[in-house]
């Protein structure tokens, strides 16, 4: 916030290719200072750890320094190679927060809280991925984590166990009837997240996937809601919709004889229901209540950060409430049951449970907050401060004399037009590395180059999450940065970018 982000490319180990601010002159113009690399060096690291190819194209064998090295600096900086020539990052743009939402309820947690992403890569799957994907309602992928199936597992004993109890005729049969209730319940906290999914579809806030874990569902919603009346909304529907459940379970047990199979599972589904609706409205991130005080702080604010710094602080006293409480109110049969015969193996398995739920909840929180930091900062990535100077050279020219001529005018990058300075590809800086300096006369430009296609032009008034999620869609190591006249203004790494936001993201709110 103090500061605009910059891409942290040192030249001659302290000027920063982000020592200029926007309003500049488009990148091709001599006059525009810079402070670059020498560029006639061995040239700047790849991203990706790419081996290095020839001008034709061939594998080269050679292999970019990590960008992990040791030499960082404090400052998160690059300290130059011997030659002189800086390394960027293994690059990749971080992927934009997305202002991802994690929709979560389940048996026992869960709520709505934003989900915590450190750094990625502009790379986006064509398939999200998170499990077994069952299906694609309203067009969004639902897949069931493998830790589903160890809950579903611990339902099915411990509701068989409830079974013996109720319908002791009932026999090894319990176990099935116990597996078709963890089925039914999970179909239900399937709903709950169809419900969050509905509301962000309906705000026109994309989803990335459902999932169905160990602690309950996840609704992945990719951007934050814009005002804090929606917020509320969304992150209310799913408790609604878990209470409206336990409602209809209710309604259907009344033709259904009490102490028969379809009686016990109605209840049982109706409980597990109320249980979810109600766990799920406490006032505190990352669960469903602690949203909605998130848009109410919000609301009297004009702040979301304020709301969420709130409602992520009462989660953590929540969690901590968990860890204490919970025990405790099962030692005193508080929660059912009678205290003389609780003891010994239920008292581990409850301080287990507890502090499970406690560490969810806290993690989500301290997520939450951390998202929050990750949005406040993402308005400090602008294309315009991050980009390389770039000079424009034609196909047939020999790299050493591309490098001298960027050297002469101070850029870092290079771009190969056509005879009427059309733009056409953009010179690698992993090929460049594999060439080495006696050949670099010999090798045009073009075997070097990347073939531009459209969504490799960047416009340079874009920043925050909207660049992050143009770089995405077209995953590549460099972008061509361009006005809106159509004139080129440089070239933008994706390793500028990810260094801006890590150096971005360490700094306080």
């Amino acid at each position: 916030m103090d500061e605009s982000g910059g891409s942290g490319q040192p030249r001659s180990g302290n000027d920063r290719a982000t020592d200029r601010h926007e309003g500049q002159p488009p990148r091709t113009d001599p006059s525009h200072p810079e402070a670059t690399p020498d560029t006639t060096g061995s040239g700047p690291a790849p991203e990706e750890q790419a081996p290095a190819e020839d001008a034709h194209g061939r594998d080269t064998g050679a292999k970019p320094s990590d960008a992990s090295d040791s030499s960082d600096s404090p400052d998160g900086s690059v300290s130059p190679d011997p030659s002189g020539i800086p390394d960027p990052p293994a690059g990749r743009a971080p992927a934009a927060p997305r202002g991802r939402t994690e929709a979560s309820s389940g048996n026992t947690g869960g709520g709505a809280g934003t989900g915590a992403g450190g750094p990625r890569g502009p790379r986006r799957p064509k398939d999200p991925g998170g499990g077994l994907l069952m299906g694609r309602p309203f067009g969004v992928p639902v897949y069931v984590a493998p830790s589903w199936f160890l809950v579903a597992a611990l339902i099915t004993w411990v509701f068989g166990g409830q079974l013996d109890r109720v319908l002791p005729e009932l026999g090894a049969a319990r176990y099935l009837v116990s597996l078709f209730f963890a089925v039914a319940f999970y179909a239900s906290v399937l709903v709950h997240e169809l419900a969050h999914t509905v509301a962000a579809l309906r705000f026109k806030l994309p989803v990335r996937r459902i999932q169905l874990q160990f602690f309950g569902g996840v609704s992945e919603i990719e951007k934050e809601a814009e005002t804090p009346g929606r917020e509320f909304v969304l992150a209310f529907v799913g408790p609604l919709l878990s209470l409206v459940l336990a409602g209809v379970f209710y309604l259907a047990m009344s033709p259904v004889e009490p102490g028969t199979v379809p009686g016990v599972l109605l209840a049982g589904l109706m409980i597990s229901n109320l249980i979810v609706a109600a766990f799920n409205l406490l006032p505190g991130l990352p669960l469903d209540g602690g949203r909605m005080l998130r848009a109410v702080v919000w609301k009297i604010t004009g702040t979301p950060m304020s709301g969420t710094v709130a409602a992520a602080w009462v989660g953590r006293a929540l969690a901590i409430a968990v860890l204490i409480g919970l025990p405790l109110l099962t030692q005193t049969g508080a929660l059912g049951g009678d205290p003389e015969d609780i003891g010994g193996m239920d008292t581990v398995t409850d301080a287990l449970l507890a502090a499970i739920l406690a560490a969810i909840i806290w993690t989500g929180a301290g997520n939450s907050l951390r998202m929050a930091r990750l949005r406040e900062h993402l308005p400090e990535l602008r294309a315009r401060a991050l980009t390389r100077r770039a000079v424009p050279v034609e196909t047939d020219t020999p790299l050493s004399e591309a490098l001298r001529r960027a050297n002469e005018v101070g850029a870092r990058a290079l771009v190969v037009v056509d005879a009427e300075g059309e733009p056409l590809s953009l010179v690698r800086e992993a090929a460049i590395v594999g060439v080495p300096e006696h050949r670099r006369p010999w090798v045009a430009v073009s075997g070097l180059a990347q073939d531009l296609t459209e969504g490799m032009r960047v416009s340079a008034e874009l920043s925050g999450e909207e660049l992050l999620d143009v770089l995405r869609a077209t995953p590549a190591t460099e972008y061509l940065v361009v006005e809106d006249t159509g004139a080129i203004y440089g070239v933008l790494s994706a390793a500028d970018v990810e260094r801006a936001f890590v150096r971005a993201m360490a700094r306080p709110s």
